[in-house]
């Protein structure tokens, strides 16, 4: 008799990744690529001792000392030019802001100088510097921590902007970008640090400029990117019940645009809805949508769509939901597409 403990090599099925949170998929990134490469550094407020707020950099300091991983004074200007000259000097400086809103007093740092010095000396500078921000809400935070500054840093000429939405994603994403000789802003949703899916980390995967389809479709293009990824997947199954057969693009990276897969989509199916939680007025999703009309015009049986957040500062924790897209606005904006009259 065959022992079932020596199956075929070729029929023994795949085992399967074991659960992961984004915050530990990021972890792994950060430890990897400091165990990979001498000239990398992680410091911030509270990186160090703590683990950082959200836990993400935990036991780094420990495993690789306090030159390699160090916490820095609350002075984000500080610390974001402190990388600046670090990267200058041959370093790789992954640079934490610890909540969205409190990277704004490095804003001068940020867009007068890392993202225009590679130009300001011809290509004879480059500037590999990584600024991981948490970003975005639904975690019952406060004003000044819970922010949705992409369009900020897509407006910028010189950065690179990406946010992941799954824990693979943020693996990869973070190797990619600590091995990027560009600055990277790193937009990480806060929202999704402790979802757990089944992932393998690796750094075979798609391009740091690639979006990727979530889910195939043919009626319309759902849009989404960091923390609406999981809500627009959702509300892509709940919109079977409805009979519509959703397609569900996840952004990956905000600037530069992956222009062919996108743009491929929507001429497909014809219909598209951009999900984000930033306010409405001058949001990232106007561009996708100018973008996406220039480019499909002739392809669109409907106008193209936005879910957002509200034209407001950032309201109290009881009242998010209010203002963040949900499942219930996704459908409702779907819905319209499906009119036969539009105005």
């Amino acid at each position: 008799m065959t022992s079932t403990l020596h199956r075929d090599a070729a029929t023994e099925p795949a085992p399967t990744p074991a659960p992961v949170t984004m915050a530990g998929a990021l972890n792994a990134a950060l430890a990897d690529a400091l165990a990979d490469d001498p000239r990398v550094l992680v410091f911030g407020e509270d990186v160090a001792a703590l683990g950082g707020v959200f836990r993400v950099t935990d036991g780094l300091a420990q495993r690789f000392g306090e030159t390699r991983v160090f916490d820095t004074p609350l002075a984000e200007s500080g610390i974001v030019g402190t990388a600046i000259g670090m990267a200058m000097n041959g370093l790789v400086p992954v640079v934490e802001m610890q909540f969205d809103a409190f990277a704004y007093p490095a804003f001068e740092q940020i867009t007068s100088h890392l993202a225009k010095l590679h130009n300001r000396t011809r290509g004879k500078v480059a500037l590999p510097v990584v600024v991981r921000v948490p970003f975005g809400g639904g975690i019952g935070g406060v004003e000044h921590h819970c922010d949705s500054s992409e369009a900020y840093y897509t407006h910028t000429p010189g950065l690179r902007v990406v946010a992941p939405g799954t824990p693979a994603d943020a693996y990869l994403l973070l190797r990619q970008a600590i091995a990027c000789p560009d600055p990277v802003i790193f937009l990480e949703p806060k929202r999704r640090y402790w979802s757990r899916e089944s992932a393998e980390l690796t750094t075979n995967g798609p391009g740091i400029d690639s979006a990727a389809i979530r889910r195939a479709g043919t009626d319309v293009t759902l849009i989404g990117y960091g923390g609406t990824v999981g809500t627009v997947l959702d509300a892509a199954e709940a919109a079977t019940a409805e009979g519509w057969d959703v397609e569900v693009i996840d952004l990956r990276s905000l600037s530069p645009f992956d222009d062919a897969t996108v743009s491929a989509s929507v001429r497909r199916t014809g219909r598209a809805v951009v999900v984000h939680e930033a306010s409405r007025f001058g949001g990232y999703g106007a561009e996708v949508v100018a973008r996406l009309t220039e480019q499909c015009f002739h392809y669109l049986q409907a106008p193209i769509l936005r879910v957002t957040g509200l034209d407001i500062p950032y309201p109290p924790p009881k009242l998010e939901q209010h203002h963040l897209p949900d499942v219930d606005r996704i459908l409702d904006a779907i819905a319209r597409l499906q009119w036969d009259d539009h105005v």
